[in-house]
């Protein structure tokens, strides 16, 4: 039997984005935003407010990072995601994260946060959603298996769970995609 609940932003599994931008004075800048994901094959979209600092410094600045939080880093995570740089422009120092400027465009990477997606600001589309191109994936090696490729055992990724606001860790693999469904071809 199921149970109706209405209209919710439940939606799973919800990554964990911490958005890099480098502030008008040059600092840098991040937040968390759960709601954005892939917008087509080399493009993401973030559904960030117009209020939002980060908002502005995207437009601003014409880039931005897109780290996906982990379970080592899940208080300076959570942090970013509170307290708004339009209020704390101390915000990152506080954080604990540090940051290495991007090679590929004008935005900051999170050293703490081992992977990293690249984007050149595209436009603000019809819906008010951010959308930029992606230019790099950049991964901290300390994460990578023998073979070059990502281990979520090493990675260890965090998901929101918005029904009971919790974080939660991905990476039990539980079938292999693209193939599975093959045995019922």
């Amino acid at each position: 039997m199921r149970k109706d609940f209405g209209s919710k932003t439940w939606f799973y599994p919800l990554p964990v984005l911490i958005i890099g931008t480098y502030n008008e004075d040059g600092t840098p800048d991040a937040m968390n935003a759960a709601w954005g994901g892939i917008y087509d094959s080399d493009k993401v979209v973030l559904c960030l407010s117009a209020g939002h600092k980060t908002t502005a410094n995207i437009k601003a600045k014409g880039a931005f990072t897109v780290s996906f939080a982990d379970a080592a880093n899940v208080v300076a995570s959570d942090y970013v995601g509170l307290v708004s740089a339009n209020n704390q422009p101390r915000k990152m120092e506080k954080s604990g994260f540090h940051t290495t400027k991007s090679s590929f465009v004008d935005a900051p990477l999170i050293d703490e946060l081992p992977v990293a997606v690249e984007c050149e600001f595209i436009k603000v589309n019809e819906d008010g959603n951010i959308i930029g191109r992606i230019v790099n994936i950049s991964v901290d090696e300390s994460v990578l298996d023998g073979e070059g490729g990502i281990d979520f055992a090493k990675f260890r990724p965090i998901s929101f769970e918005p029904a009971h606001a919790g974080y939660h860790v991905m990476g039990d693999r539980v079938g292999n995609a693209f193939s599975d469904g093959s045995q019922l071809k």
